[in-house]
């Protein structure tokens, strides 16, 4: 399972990699649960070194392929290794499928091996948006190669208030069925790791936990907060190889 932290700026940078993160994910926070990075950002961190993977969200998209395509291009020319998009305007399959398809095309035909993840809402009854569940399919359809939820709406609650670990365990599935890897993320805690480790998650994301008084929007990334969750995380991997090793045996 892989430890995704969201910074904002080139000054969270560090601490993030010092931390152990296995992805860097550029955002704005204050334009939304996937707010866009500015292109000079993207530029300046990936300047910066090409020895991490970096993440770059694109936005809570609207139903508009064509800027969501341009968006996506500007993101890969940029030097993104991941662009991430917010299903957030599209409410029926179709429509999803129409606006991720522009993001992958535009985004492989600057780079084929850049990785393109289509994230959905687990709250989006409140907005009418895409049923979660049919994230995967979606994806799927648009030859997108990782299937994610979050949260749009951060007013404290979380991933869990939204959908129950039956749920996402068959959201885990489902895209695991696709072939696509399975990414969740939404205001979660260092407690929910194991949880989801435990579903077969293959990424995990957070913002909120890593940063000062647990604030995305206004709190700072502390290495300490970001070297605790990579702990969790290692330790329930370890775990998992010296069972198998000790059933093997």
């Amino acid at each position: 399972m892989k430890v995704l932290i969201s910074i904002r700026s080139f000054e969270e940078l560090l601490p993030a990699i010092e931390g152990g993160a296995d992805i860097i994910d550029l955002k704005n926070p204050n334009e939304g649960s996937l707010g866009a990075a500015f292109p000079w950002l993207i530029k300046e961190i990936r300047n910066y070194s090409s020895n991490f993977t970096l993440s770059v969200a694109i936005g809570d998209m609207p139903n508009l392929p064509g800027t969501a395509a341009l968006a996506s291009s500007g993101a890969a020319i940029c030097g993104a290794d991941i662009v991430k998009v917010g299903l957030l305007g599209p409410n029926s399959i179709k429509d999803g499928v129409k606006l991720l398809k522009s993001v992958v095309k535009a985004t492989k035909n600057v780079d084929q091996n850049i990785i393109v993840v289509g994230a959905g809402y687990a709250d989006s009854k409140i907005f009418n948006g895409i049923n979660p569940m049919d994230i995967p399919e979606i994806c799927n359809s648009a030859e997108a190669d990782v299937a994610m939820l979050d949260t749009y709406i951060k007013d404290g609650r979380k991933l869990f208030d939204f959908i129950d670990s039956e749920q996402l365990s068959k959201f885990v599935n489902k895209a695991h069925k696709f072939k696509l890897l399975a990414a969740l993320a939404g205001s979660i805690k260092p407690s929910d790791i194991s949880t989801l480790y435990n579903l077969g998650t293959d990424i995990i994301g957070f913002r909120g936990a890593v940063c000062s008084e647990s604030d995305r929007r206004n709190g700072v990334l502390e290495i300490n907060r970001v070297k605790k969750i990579v702990e969790i995380s290692e330790k329930l991997t370890e775990k998992k190889r010296v069972v198998r090793s000790s059933t093997i045996t």
